[in-house]
């Protein structure tokens, strides 16, 4: 049932389980504490945002069988993205105008949506950055991986934060009414954000994601 139970990390610790079939790795410092997620599934394994690539992570993901997609929600996700496609020979999957970040790798690149299988859909939502981006998950009551466009305060409440290399502020909040137009409090039950996780205090999700996502929580 949802939910169960790096040379570059902050630890050693092992990834953790944070919903059936979904794993958080521990925070990144090639992407500035940055928290990556791995959906173990029959259609391909998703790698949701670059973990730490020490040897212990890969490991791990060679004991479930690799990755089929690398999927990066924004600009500051990407850490040595090569390194995970070079082990596993997997897609990287990142939005269109970001894409020119990786010269060198072989990426797909999308526009405004892109399924990478019958459970699994990617969304653009700009504003965090120009291609930011979020994961949908459609099993465990509706999964929204969210990159840094949607991230829990100090009370593990979903908001948007404004910080000084925010890309574009209005439309961060368009592309999170848009989320809001596409879901309802029974298509997304939870959000997996990609920072702030220690103000989750343990929880690992947010849950009743849909109905806590609130304009009055907006940090200006």
């Amino acid at each position: 049932m949802c939910p169960s139970a790096n040379e570059s990390t902050y630890t050693a610790k092992p990834p953790r389980t944070v919903l059936d079939k979904i794993f958080a790795f521990p925070p990144n410092r090639d992407t500035l504490g940055g928290t990556s997620y791995f959906i173990v599934g029959n259609e391909g394994n998703i790698l949701i945002d670059c973990p730490a690539t020490d040897e212990a992570n890969l490991d791990f993901l060679r004991s479930l069988n690799g990755v089929r997609w690398l999927f990066i929600t924004h600009r500051g996700a990407i850490g040595k993205t090569e390194i995970i496609q070079k082990a596993f020979g997997c897609e990287v999957l990142i939005q269109e105008q970001e894409a020119y970040l990786l010269p060198e790798l072989t990426v797909t690149s999308f526009e405004e949506e892109f399924s990478l299988n019958s459970l699994a859909k990617v969304i653009w939502t700009p504003g965090h950055s120009p291609g930011s981006s979020c994961l949908y998950y459609s099993d465990c009551s509706g999964v929204l991986f969210t990159g840094r466009h949607i991230v829990p305060n100090g009370n593990g409440e979903p908001v948007l934060l404004r910080t000084s290399k925010t890309f574009h502020w209005k439309r961060q909040i368009k592309s999170l009414n848009s989320l809001l137009e596409k879901f309802t409090p029974q298509t997304m039950k939870y959000i997996c954000p990609g920072a702030n996780t220690g103000f989750l205090r343990g929880k690992h999700v947010i849950d009743n994601a849909y109905e806590r996502l609130r304009v009055e929580n907006f940090i200006a």
